[in-house]
């Protein structure tokens, strides 16, 4: 039941921050004038690089905080501001500044090839997801590597899904009800983000205690 726990919250965590709801509004965009075949192409390509990604630092997390000297609590502290700014982001139903600008956008749209950039990063594997990804895998035990590694898989799938899907997912929600939904996410990207700095300055003190 702890590992069971472990993944629900490790999934909740990484499915938050890479949105794939509000990633979908920019796949959109950035894919209006391309035929079903490119789309398809440029969703299933993105979603893979952008997986490898998160599972690469995954593994590379901790000789990462070694090679800069940084503690995972530390790690928590400065990743739960980044996700609580991009938490806010989202519940105003702004342009997330961690994630893309507006200037990203339109030179993205002059692009040949959008799969790597913006979409694969930083739009699904951004530094808050890298952050996030980081954190959980930090002493984590095999069971919990794997579970982290799991939810990393089952977010991508489902993005895939999102992506492939995503004229039918405008149709049915259209654009107000993907924001209301980004705003839902937001909110529990906030709370997660709470979560991330009060657990590292606890650890923190604990750790200038001793």
């Amino acid at each position: 039941m702890p590992d069971l726990t472990f993944f629900l919250y490790a999934f909740t965590s990484i499915f938050v921050i890479v949105n794939p709801v509000s990633g979908v509004m920019a796949f959109i965009s950035l894919t209006s004038n391309m035929s079903v075949s490119d789309k398809r192409h440029i969703a299933s390509r993105s979603v893979l690089i952008a997986c490898v990604m998160a599972i690469v630092f995954s593994f590379t997390g901790d000789l990462i905080l070694r090679f800069f000297n940084i503690t995972a609590d530390s790690l928590r502290v400065a990743g739960g501001v980044l996700l609580f700014l991009v938490a806010m982001d989202m519940l105003y139903g702004r342009l997330s500044r961690e994630r893309l600008t507006a200037e990203e956008i339109r030179d993205a749209g002059e692009r040949e090839n959008i799969s790597v950039f913006p979409l694969a990063m930083p739009m699904l594997t951004g530094p808050g997801a890298i952050t996030t990804i980081i954190v959980l895998i930090q002493g984590a035990g095999i069971l919990e590597k794997a579970a982290v590694i799991a939810a990393i898989l089952i977010t991508f799938i489902l993005t895939y899904i999102i992506f492939r899907y995503s004229k039918y997912m405008n149709q049915v929600f259209g654009v107000t009800g993907m924001l209301v939904m980004t705003r839902i996410m937001g909110l529990f990207l906030g709370a997660i983000a709470v979560s991330f700095i009060a657990t590292g300055i606890w650890n923190i003190y604990l750790g200038m205690q001793g």
